[in-house]
């Protein structure tokens, strides 16, 4: 029976937002809460489905996950390495077959922008288990670098934007994992940068460019059984470091010219196809003006990934709401997170009529508040479950959502979900578990990117990509990168 040390850490860091992510943020699992985790939809879940069918023992040390949000306070860092070292080290004295990680790939800290490269490289230098197989599953947004591939032998990336194969990447991994094991080949990573930068509605899957890419990266792994895994990393544009961007590595036993060879043709084609990942978007009032003019049977979506929540934005931006507001809109449905609000409705009686301030607080990106007067309808704990396992949101999340206490108020044509935290809207559940039907609404407001494509699309019969004031602006151009290599395309002429 191979011994499989595991360990999580999961967190999309926005390096420009004014606050810090604390420990308070992040939901901790330790020990045997990890094996828990059978059946939930996750990316812990994928890996313990392998492990099961192998028989393999689990020495689970913790899984630390938070909703994508600003850059990590470090002492957060330092106390989930002060809960897996002891972990680590007992396994590697009584003796460890492989490790397996559970990482997301774009955390920052305060004082490290390459986190789960250190967390590889303190493991590699804990006794014992300086040459073990290290595997595991990452995502697709994240900011890939050379330590990462250095110290693991089979990381393998997402191949969906949205995530809808969270889980699924986590059993292929670690699948790789058991070939490796009964096989007793071990493979190494080989990684290039590709100099661009695009930003999180240019990494759809479904679309160019990462349609050609992933589509590329398949043929290859078909074609050479040398090639275990190919992996098209989209990068995620919000996070400063010198390894921002799209990534191209994988995972095998080819020789380094194949590799660099296969390195050089999907780098040439993300060049090639690199204008085709700017996002194209519309200011909110124009596209309220085409729903008009089209008058769609089933709701139309103002997409906003300024505000994308699933980016790290605060979903507290009023951008959409404004333009709804100014345009008398009618049967429309915005979601914004809000916890001052919800606080504020607490006492008040269902039915009534209340003055009320919403979104904008603390959000430097955004006008502020909108004063409103609205009707209050229902307030809820917020608990809800995913309508589907393989959302988007159950990647880190699992199928049990909490968006903390809600309202729901409306205002003349205008029902608004306040939340009290900010939750992707990635799943339906998240309308229908405050009664509110997304189907008969007629305009729906979307604070994200891509990842609500999987819910959204199908009920949806217009979609437009709206340009708001946010945090995660579609034009890299706008933030003031620090520490990102130069030069990247569409930073710098190429």
């Amino acid at each position: 029976m191979a011994r499989v040390l595991f360990a999580g850490l999961f967190h999309e860091t926005h390096c420009f937002i004014d606050s810090l992510t604390r420990l308070a943020d992040f939901s901790v699992l330790r020990g045997a809460e990890i094996l828990r985790c059978r059946g939930d939809g996750s990316q812990i879940d994928g890996f313990l489905e392998v492990a099961q069918e192998r028989g393999w023992e689990i020495v689970p040390a913790c899984a630390y996950a938070a909703t994508p949000s600003a850059t990590v306070e470090h002492a957060v860092f330092e106390q989930f390495w002060s809960e897996l070292e002891p972990v680590a080290r007992q396994a590697g004295t009584d003796g460890v077959d492989a490790i397996f990680v559970s990482l997301h790939g774009a955390m920052v800290t305060q004082s490290e922008n390459d986190v789960e490269g250190e967390v590889l490289a303190r493991l590699r230098s804990t006794p014992g288990l300086q040459d073990v197989p290290l595997f595991g599953v990452y995502d697709l947004h994240a900011n890939f670098s050379d330590r990462m591939a250095r110290h693991a032998n089979g990381l393998v990336c997402y191949r969906e934007n949205p995530h809808i194969d969270a889980r699924d990447t986590a059993v292929r991994a670690a699948r790789l994992l058991a070939r490796c094991l009964e096989t007793g080949v071990i493979p190494r990573m080989t990684e290039r940068a590709a100099g661009i930068l695009w930003s999180p509605p240019g990494t759809g899957t479904a679309d160019a460019p990462m349609a050609a890419l992933e589509a590329a990266a398949r043929a290859m792994e078909a074609e050479d059984p040398d090639i275990w895994a190919v992996n098209i990393v989209g990068g995620y544009s919000f996070g400063d470091t010198p390894w921002t961007g799209v990534n191209v590595n994988l995972v095998g036993t080819a020789d380094s010219a194949r590799n660099a060879a296969i390195l050089d043709q999907l780098c040439g084609l993300a060049l090639a196809l690199k204008e085709r990942g700017e996002a194209q978007e519309v200011a909110p009032e124009e596209a309220l003006a085409e729903i008009v003019r089209l008058a769609p049977d089933g709701p139309a979506l103002l997409v906003e990934p300024s505000d994308n929540i699933g980016g790290g934005a605060p979903g507290n931006g009023t951008g959409v709401l404004r333009a709804l507001m100014a345009a008398d809109a009618r049967d429309a449905g915005v979601a914004i997170c809000d916890p001052e609000a919800v606080e504020a409705l607490i006492a008040r009686a269902l039915g009534e009529e209340v003055k009320l301030e919403v979104g904008g607080n603390g959000n430097r990106y955004d006008p502020g508040p909108v004063r409103i007067q609205a009707t209050l309808v229902s307030r809820s704990d917020g608990r809800f479950s995913l309508e589907d396992i393989n959302s988007h949101l159950a990647a880190s999340r699992g199928r049990n959502i909490e968006m903390g206490p809600c309202a729901v108020v409306r205002h003349r044509g205008i029902t608004i979900l306040l939340t009290s935290k900010p939750t992707p809207p990635f799943d339906l559940g998240q309308w229908r578990s405050q009664g509110i039907d997304p189907e008969r609404l007629a305009i729906i407001g979307v604070k994200a990117a891509v990842a609500h494509r999987r819910a959204y699309d199908p009920i949806a019969a217009a979609s437009f990509t709206v340009r708001t004031p946010g945090a995660c602006t579609s034009d890299p151009r706008l933030l003031p990168y620090q520490n990102i290599r130069r030069p990247i395309y569409p930073l710098d002429p190429q």
